[in-house]
């Protein structure tokens, strides 16, 4: 037999060299020729100020660049299926693997998407109902809501000697209800919306927006000849009123001129009810949510499922119960069974759900639909796919991981990071916390400055050597905020009895007004179930929550703050012309690429592209606009200025505009100086976003002020500045209520309401209300302990 008989170790394998993602040169955005060396199979955490260019080289270069090139080796037809992405400007880019991007943008609001369909765990339960369930009803789909049953029966022909042909059924059984379609609710219309019964047409008793008497549609109802317009809708007949609602189009002559009668209600279905209520206009929008009522399904009661799907049971658990119970109890559950005829997918099945638990997410059920989850938690859920992955040697690419995550939470997170990185995985994360920061590999901190002060990297290195060096981030990585000696009294309350919403149980609590309150506990405790659910939006409530905001790649934060109108009407009136030849969406958009800076070509089965306009060279106006004039500048360079050049360009001199300084200023007071004013609104992260609702929210008539989490993406450094704005609020008589885990926040309150215990069932109740102070020395819960130890006492 050989022997080996030299003890020394082979030389390195020329493949093992490739352990390092080489940046060179890279230029998106406000990235500065930035070069960086990221090293491949460990944490890699990017920092710094918010806008200082980390989602751009993370996202906006190396995860771009990775799936762009991963898309190129699909056909030139697939292609055509899939997002454009152009190549980021970049220099070089060596080393790069397979990018996995875990963001936080929310998951789909298709009411049948659920967090069980979105993570794969319901599959595993319907095949386990299928081969357990007694009544045995049928394969997996029997238990699928998304899937209908069907019948069907014709005659097949069958080749074999002479043709013959021979009758044949076809038979699908699926869990869907029929009622509601797998929805759990049904959508009804409320008549008394539609018309006032005690007038007859001629007189106006329709009240859907478009329907009047003068209008085409009034001529159309009255001349139709199906009823007599002259008398009062109560006394109509049985047919009248079915001709009046529901009849099919039909062909009718009204004054001569051809036209189709349908009945009001398939009409209005087409016209308004079918289309996206976002895209409504506003009256139209309000007569839609008065008209339409949506209810839980009668039939299935809310479960989606078919009676045969509920029938069919293990242990006295049918798939519906066990959907809607809480992902940890549901977990203990299938700990419980011991089959093993199905053993290896009850193994798989309960790795998922502990996934669940070991992630922050065992509060949350399977039947929770999808578009209901906050950032933080699409995020969470995302991650459970990722956790049982058998890729290794992947990038995955992280956007803020810890937002919405109490401190208690955090830890769990950042053990979760380690195991990903320790399966052979290179992990960068795009962070703010220190405590997340603070498990890093390698750090690199970008900055200095935001936007155009931006762009550059800081430092690069270890976590030591980020707390000696002198940035920004290393400057207040160990920050720590006192608790207040004094609080402010407040000047009332506001009371909630018997609040249920969700897992809360019959909460009563009264909020303080007139002073800074910050409601807080562990993820899935009921904060926004009591503060969202308990102070709705509306009559001097001013509420900020973290839902996206809609607008196209033409929505820039001018157009979404109001701040255009009054910036057209002084370059108007600087020039004697029309404010609307200063709108790219108007009459000064540029006629080659219609006002977008772009033009789009579609290249059929290829991706599409998109190139800069030659005419206008991306600045959106005809050029007989730019030759106009306001304080030396044109609309586009207006429009290219941050807002603090804004502020100071509107604040005095020739340019001196009050109404666009006031919005500028509000801009500015929440952390967006270094936000371009015509930048797109598709290119904001989520924090921005929501500060910008937040400057917007400033303006209006409210007494309180409702925020949730207003901390989410910002830098340790713009904390600081939040805190100033929340104090002005205040002090100018407002109230303010803070869903919030920053403990810096919590130490600069005058009154914390803790919710909790736990999550899910195991919270829902007050488990402390007091001053920072008070709970930092009773130190009876987790936020109690963790603050405790964040201020160091």
């Amino acid at each position: 037999m050989a022997t080996r008989t030299d003890t020394q170790s082979p030389a390195p394998h020329v493949a093992d060299s490739h352990d390092l993602i080489r940046v060179h040169g890279a230029r998106v955005n406000n990235l500065k020729d930035v070069s960086i060396e990221i090293p491949k199979r460990r944490l890699t955490v990017f920092t710094g100020v918010s806008g200082s260019g980390k989602s751009s080289l993370v996202f906006g270069t190396i995860a771009a660049e990775s799936q762009r090139l991963i898309n190129e080796t699909y056909s030139a037809f697939v292609q055509g299926f899939m997002p454009t992405l152009t190549r980021p400007e970049v220099d070089v880019l060596e080393g790069l693997t397979t990018a996995i991007l875990v963001d936080q943008q929310r998951m789909g609001a298709d009411p049948r998407s659920t967090v069980g369909t979105a993570t794969d765990t319901n599959a595993m339960l319907r095949i386990l109902f299928s081969r357990l369930g007694q009544p045995h009803i049928g394969p997996p789909s029997a238990y699928a809501f998304n899937v209908p049953s069907v019948r069907a029966s014709g005659a097949i022909t069958v080749e074999r000697g002479a043709k013959k042909a021979v009758k044949a059924t076809f038979h699908r059984t699926g869990g869907m209800c029929p009622r509601c379609e797998g929805r759990g609710t049904v959508s009804d219309i409320d008549l008394t919306q539609l018309y006032d019964d005690s007038k007859s047409l001629n007189e106006g008793a329709l009240t859907i927006p478009g329907y009047s008497v003068d209008g085409w549609y009034g001529r159309i109802f009255g001349g139709c000849g199906f009823f007599d317009p002259d008398k009062p809708i109560r006394k109509f007949t049985k047919k009248e009123l079915h001709d009046l609602l529901h009849k099919e189009p039909t062909k009718i002559k009204v004054d001569g001129i051809n036209l189709t009668y349908e009945g009001l209600i398939p009409k209005i279905q087409k016209s308004m009810l079918s289309k996206d209520i976002d895209a409504l206009q506003p009256h139209v929008r309000a007569f839609v949510e008065r008209a339409m009522t949506f209810t839980v399904c009668p039939e299935c009661d809310g479960t989606r499922l078919s009676e045969g799907a509920r029938s069919s049971k293990i242990e006295g658990l049918s798939i519906a119960d066990a959907c809607a119970t809480q992902i940890s109890d549901l977990a203990d559950w299938v700990r419980g069974l011991d089959e093993p005829s199905v053993a290896p997918l009850l193994v798989a099945l309960l790795g998922t759900l502990d996934s669940f638990v070991e992630i922050g997410l065992g509060y949350l059920s399977l039947d929770r639909p999808a578009g209901t989850l906050s950032g933080g938690e699409a995020q969470r859920v995302k991650m459970i796919r990722h956790l049982g992955s058998s890729l290794t040697d992947t990038t995955y690419v992280f956007d803020e991981p810890t937002a919405g995550l109490h401190p208690h939470d955090i830890q769990r997170m950042n053990d979760l990071l380690l195991r990903l990185r320790d399966k052979g995985n290179t992990v960068l994360v795009v962070e703010h916390k220190p405590e997340t920061i603070a498990i890093a590999d390698h750090v690199v901190d970008l900055g200095p400055g935001a936007g155009t002060a931006g762009g550059t990297v800081c430092f690069e290195g270890t976590v030591e050597g980020l707390r000696a060096g002198g940035t920004v981030t290393g400057r207040h990585f160990d920050d720590r905020a006192a608790v207040k000696e004094t609080v402010r009294k407040p000047t009332g309350a506001l009371e909630i009895r018997g609040a249920t919403a969700n897992n809360l149980t019959g909460v009563d609590v009264d909020i303080p007004l007139g002073v800074l309150t910050v409601v807080t506990g562990v993820a899935g405790s009921g904060k926004s179930s009591l503060v969202h659910g308990s102070i709705p939006a509306g009559e001097g409530v001013v509420s900020v929550d973290q839902s996206a905001i809609r607008g196209s790649r033409r929505s820039n934060p001018a157009t979404y703050t109001g701040l255009l109108d009054p910036i057209r009407k002084a370059f108007a009136k600087a020039n004697g012309v029309k404010p609307a030849l200063f709108s790219a969406n108007s009459e000064g958009a540029c006629p080659t690429c219609n006002g977008a800076g772009v033009i789009y070509t579609d290249l059929a089965m290829m991706a599409g592209v998109a190139s800069t306009c030659e005419e206008c060279e991306g600045k959106r106006f005809q050029a007989a606009v730019l030759d106009h004039h306001l304080g030396g500048r044109d609309i586009s360079e207006v429009l290219a200025m941050s807002v603090s050049e804004a502020e100071e360009f509107f604040g005095t001199g020739e340019a001196h505009t009050p109404a666009a300084h006031r919005i500028l200023g509000r801009l500015a007071d929440v952390g967006l100086g270094y936000l371009t004013i015509g930048q797109p609104l598709t290119t904001l992260s989520g924090g921005e976003r929501q500060r910008l609702k937040l400057a917007t929210h400033m303006a209006e008539k409210g007494g309180v002020y409702v925020l949730d989490e207003p901390t989410t993406g910002l830098h340790l450094a713009d904390v600081e500045q939040l805190l100033g704005l929340l104090d002005r609020l205040v002090d100018s008589g407002k109230s303010v209520i803070v869903i919030e885990h920053h403990q810096a926040v919590m130490a600069h309150a005058d009154w914390i309401i803790d919710l909790g215990p736990g999550a899910g069932h195991d919270g829902g109740r007050i488990v402390f209300e007091g001053t920072p102070a008070d709970l930092v020395a009773a130190r009876s819960t987790l936020t109690g302990e963790h603050l405790a130890a964040y201020v160091g006492t």
